[in-house]
């Protein structure tokens, strides 16, 4: 066959319709069966439910307005929500009075990975009465969807407030949705507050752990006492699904509890803090909560935090307080008020501060004093905080003294 042939009769196939497959429809969700120790489970406490997907356990408790928890009485919430409307600045911890709150935690299988199941749902919310906590438990494995559907996230629409919830247990959730999406509703998105970065921003370099149970300890008044450890959660609930019996898991649901329980006093403890309405804490802890004032481009909140710690405290422990403070007089165009502060400053903060300090007064003193003279002699103190601090690396130090060295050079031929 000639070449010319055997083109034509390429095009010829190709041409050729391809017959449709039929699609095969998906089998349709089989509803899995309830385990042998649902009783066993029911015996302990928790309440059984049904739905399309399977069946779900459930315990929910009452606590009515005035239970104490540590430090405060969970009706202390409607105060933090009283000194947030009050408040003349937004902040992102903010709520409304009328703004749905869901307090959320879980208790899952393992710290990552698709195998990674949610084994407990748990939620505190606010009723007209009081504050009622909601427990979902999975079932087995195989009843995750119900689980899932139960907690009825498809339908609410609030605030989400978590403790590490925003890397951990809401993604989570979200994987758990999206393997189960074909069954599922689609999960809302919501509006969240994470207490971790909270605690975080206020207590940096003042507490050594940032664990719950450790906030719950040091600065909200609660003690856990015969606590299950957290990592133990996965093996206790393994293990009772495999032999039915649940009561170390009832345990597990405690600890789930107290966790709840600590979110809002916790909420509340930081929204004092920030209103500077709590007593017993550090300068730091005080110098914290003004930087991040300062980090949301809230300056008179800012200054009027710092400048109460510089009042109150030694100088030791106010430097840091003196140098965040001093940056939002300079942004304020406060320049001799701001030269104080870095003064103030520069024998009590650490070394990378102090330099930024010694180069913010250069700055002010050539550029808005014109004192040409003692900016050189800021300059040549940078220079030499350069040279002598041995910690630093070698070529982040020559990084820094060629620019030194330029406005050494412009001061001097300015004078």
């Amino acid at each position: 066959m000639s070449y010319e042939n055997k083109i034509l009769q390429m095009k010829k196939m190709l041409g050729k319709k391809v017959e449709k497959q039929v699609a095969t429809e998906e089998p349709a969700f089989q509803k899995p069966n309830a385990p042998n120790y649902t009783e066993q489970w029911q015996k302990a406490g928790l309440t059984r439910i049904d739905n399309d997907f399977g069946i779900v356990f459930k315990r929910q408790v009452h606590y009515p307005f005035h239970y104490q928890h540590g430090h405060y009485q969970l009706q202390s919430f409607f105060d933090a929500l009283t000194k947030w409307q009050s408040a003349d600045f937004e902040h992102p911890y903010a709520l409304d009075l009328d703004e749905k709150v869901l307090f959320f935690d879980t208790e899952t299988t393992g710290l990552k990975g698709v195998g990674t199941q949610i084994f407990l749902l748990g939620f505190l919310e606010l009723t007209d009465h009081d504050f009622v906590l909601t427990q979902y438990v999975l079932a087995d494995p195989a009843h995750e969807a119900a689980m899932l559907f139960e907690s009825r996230l498809w339908q609410k629409t609030a605030t989400i407030i978590t403790y590490n919830g925003k890397s951990f247990d809401w993604p989570q959730l979200e994987t758990r949705w999206t393997l189960n999406q074909k069954v599922l509703p689609k999960l809302r998105t919501q509006r969240q507050i994470d207490l971790l970065h909270s605690s975080k921003r206020l207590w940096k370099n003042d507490m050594e752990r940032m664990k719950l149970k450790s906030v719950e300890e040091e600065k909200l008044g609660f003690s856990r006492l015969g606590d299950i450890p957290g990592y133990l959660a996965p093996i206790i609930y393994l293990d009772a699904v495999k032999s039915g019996v649940p009561d170390a898991l009832m345990k597990v649901l405690i600890h789930n509890e107290w966790d709840l329980l600590s979110l809002i006093t916790l909420y509340v403890h930081s929204t004092n803090l920030l209103f500077e309405e709590a007593s017993d804490e550090s300068a730091n802890t005080y110098t914290n909560i003004g930087k991040w004032y300062a980090d949301l481009k809230k300056s008179p909140q800012s200054v009027n935090v710092l400048e109460k710690v510089t009042a109150q405290f030694d100088a030791r422990e106010a430097g840091n307080a003196q140098f965040y403070l001093a940056i939002q007089l300079k942004k304020n165009k406060q320049f001799n008020e701001a030269i104080d502060a870095f003064v103030a400053s520069l024998h009590f903060i650490e070394p990378r501060k102090k330099l930024q300090a010694l180069e913010q007064l250069a700055m002010i003193y050539e550029h808005q004093m014109k004192d040409y003279k003692q900016a050189l002699n800021y300059t040549l103190e940078g220079i030499q905080l350069i040279t002598s601090t041995e910690e630093w690396r070698m070529e982040q130090k020559q990084k820094w003294a060629i620019s030194w060295e330029k406005r050494m050079h412009r001061l001097g031929n300015k004078q």
